[in-house]
C-alpha cells in the first residue's frame, strides 16, 4: 500500500507543479517592472515542476503516465512561448 501512495502523491506534486507555473505564465506582464523577477520565478516553476514530473514518471501507471507526458509538453509549449515573447 505505501508504494501506491507514494505513486499518487508523486502524481499529485507533479500536478501541482505544472499547475502553479501555468498560473505563473498566466500573471507574466511584460509591461511589469519587475518582468525580470517574474521571469526568474517562472523559470524555478518550471524547472521543479519538470522534475516533478519526471520522479511521478519513475512510479507512475499507465494511466498517470499519459497525463504527465501531457504536463511536460505544457510546459514545453510555456518555455516556448516565453522564448518567442522575449526575441
Amino acid at each position: 500500500m505505501p508504494y501506491h501512495k507514494d505513486k499518487q502523491q508523486a502524481f499529485q506534486a507533479a500536478q501541482q507543479g505544472t499547475a502553479q507555473a501555468e498560473n505563473m505564465y498566466q500573471q507574466l506582464s511584460a509591461d511589469s517592472s519587475d518582468y525580470g523577477i517574474q521571469l526568474s520565478h517562472l523559470k524555478e516553476e518550471v524547472n521543479e515542476a519538470y522534475e516533478q514530473i519526471n520522479n511521478a514518471l519513475e512510479v507512475a501507471s499507465e494511466t498517470q503516465r499519459a497525463t504527465l507526458e501531457q504536463y511536460r509538453k505544457d510546459l514545453s509549449r510555456i518555455v516556448a512561448e516565453v522564448n518567442i515573447e522575449n526575441q
